[in-house]
């Protein structure tokens, strides 16, 4: 499960479609509906951030906002709460910087005509960015250049 933290605009399709699944599972797990994944580092700052229904929600919306604009449907209905407002949760810079890499990687590897689109890391509108470095759920290390 990936819940990036990365401007949705820089998602290529298939993090764009993979975080929607992804998201609506985080959405299934923050409220109880499913045994797996419940313990996945991933959604400890959902929680954390006191209304997670609406963290997810506000991390949801975007994503679809974003699909929208690419001529993509995803089905809103879906998303189980009003959304949190803009800035609700903070990511630090070293957090932000990782996953920019490691969407770099991913890319390069499955659509490198994405790569010029991906300009500089910015943050999905949910979050504030922060100093700091990698975020202390994170487990994922970015693989080697080829």
């Amino acid at each position: 499960m990936r819940l990036w933290s990365l401007h949705p605009s820089l998602l290529d399709r298939a993090a764009l479609v993979a975080g929607w699944r992804e998201g609506l599972l985080a959405q299934k797990v923050l409220q109880g509906r499913t045994k797996g994944y419940r313990h996945h580092p991933q959604l400890e700052r959902f929680r954390e951030g006191g209304q997670p229904a609406a963290l997810i929600a506000g991390w949801l919306l975007p994503l679809a906002d974003e699909a929208a604009v690419r001529g993509y449907h995803f089905n809103t209905s879906l998303i189980a709460s009003e959304p949190a407002d803009a800035g609700s949760l903070t990511v630090t810079r070293g957090q932000l910087e990782l996953e920019f890499d490691l969407l770099v990687a991913k890319v390069r590897n499955r659509d490198a005509a994405w790569l010029p689109r991906l300009g500089r890391p910015s943050a999905h509108p949910l979050f504030r960015v922060v100093a700091g470095a990698v975020e202390g759920w994170e487990r994922a290390s970015v693989p080697p250049p080829d």
